[in-house]
């Protein structure tokens, strides 16, 4: 019999904890998504519910504003990623136990011309970027040109991922998913095999009044073996998939799905799923952090984009019936005080709480997000791939 009913997990995407101990093969050392948001508040972030879950705790530094306190229900740790990239896929895939565990290709001197070429004669247009480039920036730079020509704006990141910026206005959404289709057939292997391709469109009159639209679209690489997702549902139990998961995983394993328009957009789905009567897991993604305010390098806005989760957080803990189970973490780190616009090699929190827990501590520093997934298939009874360690016995 399940010990917990309901599980929900929430992905503060990007929202890493400190570098990893192999953060010297990314040249991340030194990265920490959340010491460093605290540093620039200067005291003045407030993550109470956080707090109460062990926020500070787990780190060897508290998160200045944020003080260690005594936890008096609920458990702490944080992760280390064993798979070969720090791409939310990878997180993510590792975390349901499926750790990427071949190199994908990446394109730190842009795309390969015989590449271009054929998603430039597939869309009609030409293209114009193709460099590792923050969003923001190209679409500043090269957005008036997009709408004065028609051409594709294509460039990529230290991750592997084709990422395809488009007017609204100039080219149409669904022609853009079509063209992002195209692009997704061509690097699914054997020449080249990428992660994910990613829709970006935007809008605005001009280069200081473009923003970029919640119409993003993720498409991944499909799943390359079965899913702590696919091993539920199989076996009868509910599953659900909030944001970007669904992308994440092209949709396998997942059977009520929610796309997000932001961070509290998405915790209204969180809001909703906790009033339906279910057995199973809720996985939610909350994209915000790493696309709004880690990629852009913007401290300010990720600090206020946790307190606000916080502030919802809290509503969720006290919607909570005794035989849930949340539990919180992240897919990678993206520090918005580090150098670059990259994601960052850091490890990630673990917040684990039920109303029904008498116990309360610290766990050991898990060796692979697989342990979160096999956590979640051990409270089922459900057989997965092998490749975590479940820490359910010790949630007491």
């Amino acid at each position: 019999m399940a010990k917990y009913k309901r599980i929900f997990g929430i992905v503060m995407d990007s929202v890493g904890t400190g570098s990893a101990p192999d953060a010297d093969q990314f040249d991340n050392v030194g990265a920490d998504t959340l010491g460093h948001i605290g540093e620039f508040y200067k005291g003045e972030l407030h993550l109470p519910a956080l707090q109460k879950l062990g926020i500070s705790n787990l780190r060897e530094q508290e998160i200045l504003g944020v003080p260690k306190i005594e936890i008096q229900q609920g458990y702490y740790s944080k992760m280390q990623e064993i798979s070969v990239g720090k791409d939310s896929m990878d997180g993510h895939w590792e975390m349901m136990e499926l750790p990427v565990k071949q190199p994908l290709n990446h394109f730190p001197n842009g795309f390969p011309e015989d590449l271009l070429q054929k998603i430039s004669e597939f869309s009609g247009r030409k293209i114009v970027g193709n460099r590792p480039e923050s969003g923001t920036k190209i679409i500043q730079e090269l957005g008036e040109h997009q709408m004065a020509t028609g051409d594709l704006i294509i460039y990529t990141s230290g991750d592997s991922v084709l990422q395809i910026a488009a007017h609204e206005d100039v080219i149409p959404v669904k022609e853009l998913y079509r063209i992002c289709e195209y692009a997704r057939s061509l690097v699914n292997g054997p020449e080249y095999v990428m992660g994910r391709v990613i829709a970006r469109p935007y809008v605005g009159p001009d280069k200081d009044h473009f923003t970029r639209t919640a119409n993003r679209h993720d498409f991944s690489l499909s799943p390359t073996g079965p899913t702590v997702l696919d091993h539920l549902q199989k076996s009868g139990l509910h599953t659900v998939g909030v944001g970007k998961i669904n992308d994440i995983f092209s949709g396998q394993g997942i059977a009520e799905g929610y796309h997000n328009e932001s961070n509290m957009d998405g915790m209204d789905h969180v809001d909703h799923v906790m009033q339906e009567d279910f057995t199973g897991f809720c996985f939610v993604n909350l994209v915000d952090f790493d696309a709004m305010y880690g990629h852009r390098r913007n401290p300010e806005g990720y600090g206020q984009a946790l307190m606000e989760l916080d502030q919802r957080l809290g509503q969720v803990v006290a919607n909570m019936r005794d035989d849930d189970l949340l539990m919180i973490t992240a897919d990678h780190g993206n520090d918005p005080c580090y150098k670059g616009s990259d994601h960052t090699r850091e490890y990630v929190p673990l917040l684990a709480y039920s109303p029904s827990m008498q116990g309360s501590g610290q766990l050991p520093t898990r060796q692979t997000f697989a342990d979160f997934g096999a956590t979640i298939l051990d409270n089922f009874g459900v057989a997965g791939n092998g490749v975590g360690t479940s820490f359910l016995s010790d949630l007491q």
